[in-house]
Parts: C-alpha cells; structure tokens; sequence
C-alpha cells in the first residue's frame, strides 16, 4: 500500500506541475513591470494589459477547459498546455514591442486557464477521499513555490546582471534582464510536458467514456482496494445515470434547481478569492514596497520574503487540511486577511510627503560605478519648488511631481523620490501586514478554493461546472490586475487596501453561514448531500 501511495503523490506531483508554471507565469511579471514601463513607454492601463492579459486568456481558456477535457480527456489538455507555456515563454522573451509581449503573454494564459481547472479535477478524480485534500493541494503548493521562484530569479538576475561576471556580461542579463525573467519559464514547461507522458488517464473520464476495466487499472494502481474501487465504480455508474448521462452536460445544466447552492458557493468564493487583492501583492510585490519607501533592491528582496511565506503556509494548509477541514481554515484565514489589509489601510493612511535637504542630498549622490547621479540634474531642480511642503497623502504628492516633471519622466525616478518622501509611516509594520496576508491567504482561501471546486459538484456536470466557476475566479482576476496600478494612482494606497479589507469582511459572513464542511467524504456522497434531487 505504502508503494501504491507513492505512485499516487508521485502522479499528482507531476500533474500539479501546471501549478508551478502558472505560478511562476503569473508573478515572474512582478518584476518585470518597471523595464517594460520604460522601455516601451507604458501608461497606467498599459502596464495593467501586460500584467492582466495572461489572466484575460487564460478566463477565456477556463470557459472551454472542462468541455474540451470531457471530450478529448484531462491528460491531452494538460499536455496541450505544457506546449502553449513553452511557446509563451520564449515569444514573451523575444517579444520586440508591448504588443507582441501582451500576445505572447495570453498564449500562456490560455495553458495558465487549462492547467488551472484540469490539474486539480484530475487529482481529485484520482485521489481517495481520506487524501483528496492534500492531494489536490499540492496544485496550490506547486502555485506559490512557482511564485516563490519567480521572485527569486527574478531577484537573482537583476543582481548578476549588476555584477562583473564575464559570463553575465556575455548573457547581457543587465541589458535584457526582463527578457531573461520570462524566457526561463521555458525550461520547466519542457520538463512538464516530458512529466506527462508517465500519468494515466483520469479513471472517473474513463467510466465516463464507459472505458470500466481501465479505470479500475488505473484506481488499483493509484493505490485503491478492491472493495472500495467496486463501490466507487457501481457509485459512478448510479450518479451518471441519475443525471441522464454525459450526452446531458452542457451550461445550461447548471441552470437546474439541484445545484444552486453549490453553483452559488463556488461562484461567491471563486470571486471572493481574487477580491482579497491577493495578485495585486503577487503581481505588483516590488511597487507596493516601494511605496512604503524600499528602494528598488529592498522591494525585490521583500517580494522574496512573500513567496517565502507564502510556501511555507500552504504547506501548513496541506497538513491540516484534512485534519481539520475546508471551512475552519477558511474562517480563521478570511478573518486575518481582513485584520491585515486594515493594518496597511490605516499605515498609508497616516503617511506623509515632503521633500527635504537630505532628500535632494539623495537625489544628488552618484551610485558606484556610475557617471550620473540617481536623479538628473534638472528633475531635482523643478522637484525643488516642493522643498519642506507636506503632502497628507501619496496621490496629491505624485500628482504634483508628474505635472511639474512629466508623468513618464517621473515613472522612472518614482522610487527613489517615494523612498526619500515618505514620513510617518512604518515600513516594518507594512511589511508585517503584507507577509501576514499572505500567510492568512495561504493558509486558506488559497489552497482551499480549489479543493472545494473540485468536491462541489457532481460527477456528470463537473467539468463544465469547474470551467465556469474557475471562469469567475480568473474574470475578477484579470479586472483587479487590470486596475490595481489606476487604483494606486487614483485611489490612493489607504483607500486601495481598505475596500479589499471591507470585500473579504461580507465574504467572512458569508462563509460562516453558507459553505459545507466537504471533508472525509467520496465525491458521491458529496452529491447526495448537496445537490438536490430534480
């Protein structure tokens, strides 16, 4: 038995390898919004087309993913979306305008929006319900450790690119930092597509394409007695003919009275997910340190702190997951998601903005191994005209320096003159809070999200069901990245984390008084206890 557990961790491993590319996808861009600004002179909106537009495709992506995995098989499309990584991640690398980045960026989110919805439906469709939740949690591990190490690479080629190193030199990592950012996604998402050729077909698809003896194979393989592979089996077989067979399952299935609550709870926290402002910190890590006053370096090396601690909370996640269950994990981390974003609300809040002497004494030191000073000449002459003023808040004061000095001249000194402006406010405190939500993230609504989709909802309809919620998931998604660097220069940062904060407080109540405790129940049993019968 211990052997067949192997084979099993070791199958959704290599699954849950969808979760590392789509981790590291989506916030390798953390680092590399600063170059783009510049080099291809982005606006506001721009920048958030670049960071959004993988999740933009990969929405669309998740609409047609359960559908076209109930016909062609969970297995063909993961593998279709190892090439489509490759693909985006050497097009991104190369990409020689904005325009062709943001297209090679949604070619990897359409295998972000399949790898995203298949990976965990298949661990769940393999797994034994004693160890689905940690199983399918390992696609949420594989998710943060790819964050994690696009923070990390990103970090550790912005500082050999600084370095004397011939064979840095010779890689041009200073001159195409950003470049080399992207392009090294394309050495995991070979190893992916390799990986899959080892994992079997999905055996609930299989039942489903009436394919039994194979599917008993497989469960035998992954480890299943026969006893309870024959009760799962005869389990399936009643729940496809309940719901009239798969030539039934289509999107307006989901319209049918029996499945509103689960229909509604997936939407509520796929939605609720997202409007935690969670890929606003993953995506955009090193601005939002900087405006607490890091400059560029300490920003990176924080950004590191969070993918840090982001892994080692969803390991914590994955520990209790079936210990403890869905629904405690979730109140306990909502709740100190809402305490958190309160905390960094009330931090921007009370910060200040004034330019002092030691501020243009900074702004006049010549780096080591430079020519310049950190900011030229004439910006820090007309940035004299706000000497000793004090701005109350972040948006006043940017405003002031982007009308006085240009709004694309100030993008590139932005950091340096936050780092030197910015009064009353604790940096430490703020990096507390971000680290602390993250881990309250982590630790919950994170991995737990996909561990309820994949549980939810019944056998015939779960393809399509996961599609669409997992569309809602990655639509909110897309609209909060698309909008975080307005929101920051409109809003303001206090006001910015106080409506994450105020969201993930009704979504608490929600949780309390309407979503199931799934835990130590087959699929099936979960079918019979949430969703009514016609």
């Amino acid at each position: 038995m211990k052997n067949k557990n192997t084979t099993l961790v070791l199958i959704s491993l290599i699954v849950a390898l969808g979760g590392f590319l789509m981790g590291f996808d989506a916030s390798v861009i953390s680092g590399v919004n600063k170059f783009i600004t510049i080099e291809f002179e982005l606006s506001d909106i721009e920048l958030g087309w670049a960071v959004a537009s993988l999740t933009l495709s990969s929405t669309l992506a998740m609409f047609v993913a359960g559908p076209l995995s109930d016909r062609y098989g969970r297995k063909r499309m993961l593998t279709l979306a190892a090439i489509l990584y490759a693909v985006s991640a050497i097009g991104s690398a190369l990409a020689p305008s904005f325009i062709i980045l943001v297209i090679a960026r949604m070619i990897g989110g359409i295998g972000v929006g399949f790898s995203l919805i298949l990976a965990p439906m298949y661990i769940a469709e393999l797994a034994p319900a004693r160890m689905r939740g940690r199983l399918v949690s390992f696609n949420q591990l594989n998710i943060v450790i790819g964050i994690s190490v696009a923070f990390f690479t990103n970090y550790l080629i912005l500082q050999l690119g600084k370095s004397d190193a011939a064979w840095a030199q010779n890689l041009k990592l200073d001159d195409y930092n950003w470049r080399w950012m992207l392009g090294l996604e394309a050495l995991p998402a070979i190893l992916y597509f390799l990986g899959l050729s080892f994992v079997p077909q999905s055996p609930r698809w299989l039942m489903m394409k009436g394919k039994f003896d194979q599917a008993m194979a497989i469960m035998r393989r992954a480890g299943g007695k026969d006893d309870e592979i024959q009760k799962q089996m005869a389990d399936v077989k009643n729940s496809l003919q309940s719901s009239g067979g798969e030539a039934s399952r289509n999107y307006l299935d989901l319209l049918k009275p029996a499945l509103k609550l689960v229909l509604v709870i997936g939407i509520v926290i796929g939605a609720l997910q997202q409007l935690t402002g969670i890929n606003s910190v993953f995506f955009y890590a090193p601005m939002i340190f900087e405006q607490s006053g890091a400059g560029e370096d300490a920003s990176f090396t924080q950004a590191i702190l969070v993918g840090l601690i982001n892994l080692v909370f969803t390991v914590v996640a994955i520990l209790f997951i079936d210990r403890l269950g869905r629904k405690p994990l979730l109140v306990t981390g909502v709740a100190g998601i809402v305490l958190c974003m309160g905390l960094l609300s009330y931090q921007f809040g009370q910060a200040t903005y004034s330019l002092t002497d030691s501020s243009f004494e900074a702004f006049a030191e010549v780096p080591e191994g430079e020519k310049e000073p950190k900011i030229k000449a004439e910006y820090t002459a007309a940035m004299l005209e706000f000497k000793d003023q004090t701005f109350d808040n972040d948006v006043d004061f940017k405003n002031a320096l982007k009308a006085k000095i240009g709004k694309e001249e100030f993008k590139k000194i932005e950091s340096i003159v936050i780092t030197q402006a910015i009064k009353n406010l604790d940096a430490n405190l703020v990096l507390l809070a971000v680290l602390g939500f993250v881990a309250f993230f982590a630790v919950s609504i994170g991995p737990v999200m996909w561990v309820l989709f994949s549980e939810l909802f019944p056998n015939y309809i779960r393809g399509i069901a996961i599609s669409f919620v997992g569309f809602i998931n990655s639509g909110v998604s897309f609209s909060v990245q698309l909008v975080f660097p307005w929101e920051l220069n409109t809003l303001g940062n206090a006001m910015t984390f106080l409506i994450y904060g105020a969201i993930c407080a009704v979504g608490l109540i929600f949780i309390v008084l309407v979503v199931p405790e799934t835990k130590g129940k087959s699929l099936e049993e979960l079918e019979a206890m949430l969703v009514k019968k016609d």
